[in-house]
């Protein structure tokens, strides 16, 4: 799973995500892209069994890349412990996605195979996305 190899600080803020995507919205390596629409954090394990079912689906053909990396620690206190004594410790990464970010790209598949494997992808993800190409937005 993606984490980072250092960090300058250990823990993080939760803080909120706010507006749309600075950069990334557009195609730059792959045909075809799954694009954010509705802001959220996506965990390593997410990108992770996203991944997985992209490859899986174009039976390791073609080429898949992955842009969106988890920088964010998300700490969690242990259960049934009482509130108070400080911030828990850090449990897993996740990356803050925007709306219109591209956080998958796919290339070196037919559209019809490349367009099922996003959408399968789609389903392991806990933002609303849609499926873009090269050629013209489509569902």
């Amino acid at each position: 799973m993606l984490q980072p190899k250092r960090t300058k600080f250990r823990k993080a803020h939760k803080g909120r995500i706010k507006g749309n995507a600075k950069g990334g919205t557009a195609l730059t390596f792959g045909a075809f892209g799954l694009k954010a629409t509705t802001p959220e954090r996506v965990t390593s394990r997410q990108i992770e069994a996203a991944r997985r079912v992209i490859t899986r689906h174009m039976k390791r053909a073609g080429r898949v890349w992955i842009r969106i990396f988890p920088d964010v620690p998300v700490s969690k206190k242990p259960t049934e412990i009482r509130m108070g004594k400080g911030k828990g410790s850090p449990e897993y990464w996740a990356c803050r996605v925007k709306p219109g970010r591209i956080m998958f790209e796919v290339d070196g598949v037919p559209a019809n195979v490349a367009h099922e494997a996003l959408k399968l992808a789609a389903a392991k993800l806990p933002v609303q996305t849609r499926v873009v190409s090269r050629i013209g937005d489509q569902d």
